[in-house]
């Protein structure tokens, strides 16, 4: 049974005596307050668990019929939904087991049998008031914890982007550094190669003219030539020339490269051909595919569409391709036949989608769920810094308004996919 004066606010009377429960009623409505009534611990509890509104106070008899007062602060304490609402007692118990009793179990007050209105007002009211303050530091905690809460991934926010930006200043810096030192050198034997291929030429020429006139020269110099085998050096020079000038065109590549993969272009949005950010990583990671130990050579597939340029970031760019290039080297560790996949294409809602897939062991959903968080790592203490996720989809997500997703199978592949939208 219950009854109320409101809807809102209410205080919960327990009682099986009908005169206790008239004298209580009347009081407190007289006092402005809202009410609604169970005559049994058992009936209460039912109210107590099916309503979504609960009350703000619960004024509970010690002796009832079926489960007595006690029984039923027991349970209703034990209850996390409802074992916040304050509970006082109304007894004629007045020994002190009884009150020591009530209040271990949860109660915060006792009301005396018979009652005084003054006094049960006095209690009633100095509860609610206690209730309606725990309430509002409960929202102020909640509150202050979710800004705490707010400010502190604010600040990791900012952390990882100054340590990004840091990061890839010193790893642009000291690679553009690299490049400009090996210029020089590298142009000097480039540039000689010609000269030296026209003075072999002529050295051959003399000799051959030697040759044909003095075909028998004086013993000394024929000891000479017998010693030096002077025939195989004019037949291997020219190869010695060749492997020079590939070797410098190589790289010369490679500090093309390495200057392509350091743009420091993060101020503006520029035109820059997406693959050739790609081949630039690949060259500068280039020794890490290679076969190490039982692992053999690192396949590399790319499958490039025809779209030749965006307006992007592109040294920051170049810095995802590091971080997913090389996780994905990672983890093809202890794979037989270890292979990348690259790919490129154009969708019809203009957005450029690059997929990079390996097929290593894959990853957990425990992993897949934490990957992109600021300072989680999977590889042993000192290995990784659990930034290199978390910088990449910043900048797909942040910088370039894209996203960054990855898919994995355990023990077959994982696969990441950048999508980001052309600006015109």
């Amino acid at each position: 049974m219950s009854t109320c004066t409101s809807n809102s606010g209410f205080i919960l009377l327990v009682d099986d005596n009908p005169t206790n429960l008239a004298v209580l009623a009347q009081t407190l409505k007289n006092a402005g307050l809202s009410i609604r009534i169970e005559t049994d611990g058992e009936s209460a509890i039912e109210q107590l668990e099916d309503e979504i509104e609960q009350p703000e106070l619960i004024l509970l008899d010690v002796q009832m019929p079926g489960i007595d007062g006690f029984e039923t602060c027991r349970r209703i304490k034990a209850n996390p939904q409802i074992q916040e609402i304050p509970i006082i007692f109304m007894t004629a118990l007045s020994d002190t087991d009884s009150k020591v009793k009530g209040l271990s179990l949860g109660a915060v007050d006792y009301i005396t049998k018979p009652f005084e209105g003054e006094e049960v007002l006095a209690r009633v009211r100095v509860h609610l008031q206690l209730r309606h303050l725990t309430k509002k530091l409960a929202n102020w905690n909640e509150q202050l914890e979710k800004n705490v809460a707010e400010r502190t991934a604010a600040l990791q926010q900012t952390q990882v982007q100054l340590v990004q930006q840091e990061k890839f200043a010193t790893i642009g810096q000291l690679v553009a550094g690299v490049a400009h030192e090996i210029n020089n050198p590298i142009g000097c034997i480039s540039s000689n190669v010609a000269p030296a291929y026209e003075y072999l030429e002529d050295i051959m020429q003399i000799i051959h003219l030697y040759q044909k006139h003095y075909p028998q020269p004086v013993a000394e110099i024929e000891s000479a030539l017998e010693d030096l085998d002077i025939e195989f050096a004019l037949n291997d020079f020219p190869n010695l020339l060749e492997s020079i000038k590939v070797s410098s065109q190589r790289i010369k590549d490679i500090s093309v490269s390495m200057r392509n993969f350091s743009r420091n272009d993060t101020n503006k949005l520029v035109k820059a051909d997406i693959h050739t950010g790609i081949d630039s990583t690949l060259m500068i990671l280039r020794h890490r595919l290679k076969a190490v130990g039982s692992r053999p050579e690192i396949k590399v597939i790319k499958n490039y569409s025809g779209f030749t340029g965006i307006q992007c970031y592109p040294g920051l760019l170049n810095q995802v391709f590091t971080n997913l290039i090389a996780n994905a080297i990672d983890a093809l560790e202890n794979v037989t036949a270890p292979c990348i996949h690259i790919s490129t294409e154009k969708t019809i809602t203009d957005k450029i989608i690059i997929r990079i897939a390996d097929n290593g062991m894959g990853m957990t959903q425990e992993v897949l769920q934490k990957l992109f968080e600021p300072l989680f790592t999977t590889k042993p203490l000192g290995k990784g810094t659990g930034l290199g996720m978390a910088i990449a989809k910043q900048i797909i997500e942040e910088t370039h308004q894209g996203t960054l997703s990855v898919s994995s199978e355990i023990g077959k592949k994982t696969e990441f996919t950048i999508e980001i939208p052309i600006i015109a």
